[in-house]
């Protein structure tokens, strides 16, 4: 069952109740697959069908999904720890330590029946199964999964929303320390400590703090880093809340900023406005990314990943993966449809001096796209 203790938050955890309604929508597309079974690997897959949080290791520990049963795959000394754990009921088969996982698995489905997994599972493990089912038995499922998740329920956008909403007041905390002197490596404890305060239990899952010109580089630079009068400042930083991630990023400076950083700062802003403009039900997410690259050529900048520019993809789907589908990237045609979260970051980067990144994230409800949180409102004043 689902563990409630030592939550305090205003939003309910994901219930018990909703992970059978997944299950039931995976059971319904192993039908269509004509898949006889679904293996779950140690992956976030399994915490969205079981709620079961499970690390990957060497051994195999996952959750084989039949039409009528949920069993649990896992070494024998490690079946007394998964009872103990927050999860949905179903049989535990063991395998012990001289035996093959894989055996066990085959011995559980039909005969020549097909076997369907998870795209997360370990390569390893592929490999066991092929040498036992034969690999014209394993079937991808990648798609079915990602069809399922990609879709958010109301209580996944509600556990985002506040998620999203404590990081941005991390944010406001973090821009209020910020003074000529102070070290990357000094803010990056500070966000993780009110991370904590403010109800995130493990802290930042992440954190980039970046300045001058080690912003110009879209995941930060090696080495600590000091603030120097006039750096533009870049931080990148989210938590998690029962297992769903959130992730802000504002790009700022203490002071008036020169002309050019003035200049591509709102060209920044105006390209992330053109994504959420372009972001209407059904149209593709390669759209999106389009949008952004048209306002930035109009401009001079790019045209396609040239710098300066933008130099990856206008964005990403968010949920108990920090990157997961859809993604807003050219040549994914995808359609857009309601439930479906993504970042919205069109950065800038100006190779050898600096990089503008402006990033939060949308959901699409049946009248268009919503913010989680309302963007930046200029280069010195990051919140709206």
């Amino acid at each position: 069952m689902t563990d409630v203790s030592n939550w305090s938050h205003p939003v309910a955890r994901i219930t018990d109740e909703e992970r059978q309604e997944r299950l039931a929508h995976l059971r319904q597309s192993m039908e269509a697959a004509g898949l006889a079974a679904f293996l779950l690997g140690s992956t976030e897959s399994l915490r969205y069908f079981t709620g079961l949080v499970w690390h990957p290791s060497e051994r195999l520990v996952g959750a084989l999904v039949t039409p009528t049963k949920l069993i649990y795959i896992a070494p024998g000394f490690e079946c007394s720890r998964i009872e103990t754990l927050p999860r949905l009921a179903g049989e535990i088969a063991a395998w012990e330590e001289h035996e093959s996982s894989s055996q066990l698995i085959t011995d559980l489905i039909p005969a020549n029946g097909k076997l369907g997994l998870d795209e997360e599972i370990a390569l390893f493990v592929y490999h066991s199964l092929a040498g036992v089912f034969g690999a014209d038995r394993l079937v991808d499922g990648g798609a079915i999964v990602r069809d399922i998740r990609v879709r958010k329920s109301k209580a996944e956008i509600d556990i985002i929303r506040y998620a999203m909403g404590l990081t941005l007041e991390v944010h406001r905390r973090a821009h209020a320390l910020m003074k000529p002197g102070i070290r990357a490596s000094e803010v990056v404890r500070y966000i993780d400590e009110q991370h904590r305060l403010l109800g995130a239990p493990e802290g930042s899952s992440f954190c980039i703090v970046s300045f001058g010109l080690a912003t110009s580089l879209p995941h930060g630079a090696d080495g600590d880093q000091t603030l120097a009068a006039g750096d533009v400042i870049l931080v990148d930083t989210g938590c998690r809340l029962d297992g769903y991630h959130s992730d802000l990023t504002r790009t700022y400076t203490l002071e008036e900023p020169t002309s050019e950083v003035a200049r591509i700062w709102n060209l920044e802003r105006e390209a992330q406005r053109a994504v959420f403009d372009a972001a209407k039900i059904g149209a593709p997410c390669e759209g999106l990314d389009n949008a952004a690259r048209a306002v930035l050529e109009r401009q001079g900048l790019g045209p396609d990943y040239r710098l300066p520019g933008l130099p990856h993809r206008a964005g990403h789907g968010l949920g108990l993966s920090i990157h997961e589908h859809p993604y807003i990237v050219r040549g994914n045609r995808l359609p857009l449809a309601e439930g479906m979260c993504f970042s919205v970051e069109p950065m800038i980067v100006c190779p050898g001096a600096f990089g503008i990144r402006l990033e939060d994230h949308i959901h699409m409800t049946e009248n268009g796209p919503e913010w989680f949180t309302l963007p930046s409102k200029s280069p010195t004043e990051p919140f709206a």
